[in-house]
């Protein structure tokens, strides 16, 4: 009896069991729901699915179709449908589907987050660029719906607000180096800033032209018989005759010469910050540690450097004193010294010579002229590398030889006739 009995218990259970599976979920216009999906009591609708780090997400939609209507006062969007579709084909492809809605903004910051251990002046440059993305609309986009148009708008933005096309085209690399590693995270699948900047805009920086051996001979001579800028004369001349960099320049200490063997250590540079005041900073690469000979004129300007500085007081920035180079306060000058120094003495030059300095004219001018002259007079690519201290071969090519045709022609003579 109490077997028959929990018998037809179970029979009913199993019929009321199928006739619920048998029902489908539908919403308030009676139409069936696939599985995941449901409608609330608001009527909005909802889709529940797993994603592919095994957590349970949620969509949700004013819509179930794109033919329906969005309520009255409700943002438009897509349809739950649509945005399914859209997850499907994020999960078949392995899409994390929550990280490529983080902002371009929350992407930049995650990226620079990853590369924690950088140089004073990066970490400013990263400052600058997340206050242009903040101030953006494209900063607050989802990562996943910036297009190709949309980076290339952004950079024409940048162009109206005036910043210049080196700039922007740093900016844009890095955003660039962002949207990659999303492209890795599996956060989405191309690279909207995957372009020629020139494409977009006119590339405007003015062409670095190095001096000539008449503008060299030229300026040297002015600097001599002339009462303010005749004490610059021997810096100028070290900077023609090494290559250095200015903030190696600053750095240089009576201990980085050795006039035994006529050699420059370089490893290291000074430089200053509002923030900090001087600091000192190794080179951005190793292959900025090097020793370049002084040829006799370098030579003797040393000699007259150190000659002329005695007496000055001694200045300590994180363990390095007897500074070569000091201002009116004896204290080490920086970049931005020989860059007003420059200015004023490029405007007095040019007022009372024919022939005017090139356009672009500051101490980096004066690297440049030193690496073309070495280029141009045969120097192997390698030794020039070493000497400039580029760590890619590329950068002593393509950025600083500049053959003439009187040096072209030069060498084919000389290849011919051997």
């Amino acid at each position: 009896m109490c077997y028959n009995k929990c018998r037809h218990i179970k029979a009913l259970s199993d019929t009321e069991r199928s006739k619920t599976m048998s029902e489908k979920r539908r919403d308030n216009k009676n139409r069936i729901l696939r599985s995941g999906e449901s409608q609330r009591k608001d009527g909005r609708y909802a889709y529940k699915y797993t994603d592919t780090f095994g957590k349970v997400q949620f969509v949700y939609a004013w819509k179930l179709v794109p033919t329906d209507k969005t309520p009255a006062g409700k943002r438009d969007d897509i349809s739950l449908r649509e945005k399914e579709k859209e997850i499907q084909k994020d999960l078949d492809d392995g899409i994390d589907t929550i990280g490529k809605k983080m902002t371009v903004c929350e992407l930049y910051a995650k990226q620079n987050r990853h590369r924690g251990n950088v140089r004073h002046n990066t970490t400013k440059g990263r400052e600058r660029l997340m206050k242009l993305l903040e101030a953006d609309k494209l900063g607050s986009c989802p990562i996943d719906s910036v297009k190709l148009s949309d980076a290339k708008e952004w950079a024409l933005r940048m162009k109206e607000k005036g910043i210049s096309y080196k700039t922007i085209s740093n900016d844009k690399r890095s955003l660039k180096a962002a949207f990659y590693t999303a492209i890795q995270d599996d956060c989405i699948r191309k690279n909207p800033f995957d372009f020629q900047l020139n494409t977009v805009i006119e590339d405007d920086t003015e062409p670095k032209v190095p001096l000539t051996g008449e503008q060299e001979e030229s300026l040297l001579s002015f600097m001599q018989g002339d009462s303010v800028y005749q004490k610059y004369r021997d810096e100028v001349i070290i900077l023609l005759g090494t290559g250095l960099r200015i903030s190696e320049l600053c750095g240089l200490t009576e201990t980085d010469l050795d006039f035994e063997n006529r050699v420059i250590n370089v490893d290291h540079q000074l430089l200053r910050s509002a923030e900090t005041g001087y600091y000192i900073e190794k080179p951005k690469t190793q292959s900025g540690i090097r020793q370049i000979p002084m040829s006799e004129k370098v030579y003797e300007a040393l000699g007259r450097v150190l000659e002329n500085r005695k007496g000055a007081k001694q200045i300590t920035v994180d363990g390095y004193s007897n500074f070569l180079f000091l201002n009116r306060d004896d204290c080490p000058k920086t970049g931005v010294n020989y860059s007003n120094m420059f200015r004023g003495l490029v405007k007095k030059y040019n007022k009372c010579h024919e022939e005017a300095l090139p356009k672009v004219m500051t101490p980096h001018t004066l690297r440049h002229t030193f690496c073309t002259n070495l280029a141009n007079a045969g120097m192997n690519p390698k030794a020039l590398q070493y000497i400039m201290g580029h760590s890619n071969i590329t950068m002593t090519l393509n950025y600083y030889a500049h053959a003439t045709f009187a040096s072209a022609k030069a060498e084919m003579e000389r290849l011919i006739a051997a």
